[in-house]
């Protein structure tokens, strides 16, 4: 089965910036649609952006205007552009499938805003 490694967490200030990815260890134009999933503390893991293979995106309306997902199909890779980060942002980020199936999740990569 295909592996998800997600990377480029860290601690950022409110208002700042990153970018996460996603390395699949296999071919992702196989899957139509794949997504950035978070969970913060105490709250369960929710989809906050998708992205199908032809590159359409949808976000919830929290992160629009602040958030791009973007994929390269050539590379395998998920990205997750985050600007005007706010702590509510805060949580552990997971990249998978949107749809009813699922991968194996990653490890996922922690994000934490905090001045």
């Amino acid at each position: 089965q295909v592996q998800l490694v997600e990377s480029g967490g860290g601690l950022v200030q409110p208002g700042g910036s990153l970018r996460l990815s996603c390395a699949a260890s296999g071919n992702i134009s196989n899957f139509n649609a794949m997504g950035w999933y978070r969970q913060a503390p105490g709250k369960l893991r929710a989809l906050v952006a998708g992205i199908t293979v032809g590159g359409a995106p949808k976000y919830i309306e929290s992160v629009k205007g602040r958030f791009t997902i973007s994929r390269d199909n050539a590379k395998n890779t998920v990205y997750l552009q985050m600007n005007n980060v706010k702590p509510e942002d805060t949580a552990i980020y997971y990249c998978n499938l949107v749809g009813p199936e699922r991968l194996s999740w990653g490890q996922g990569t922690q994000v934490t805003v905090s001045s």
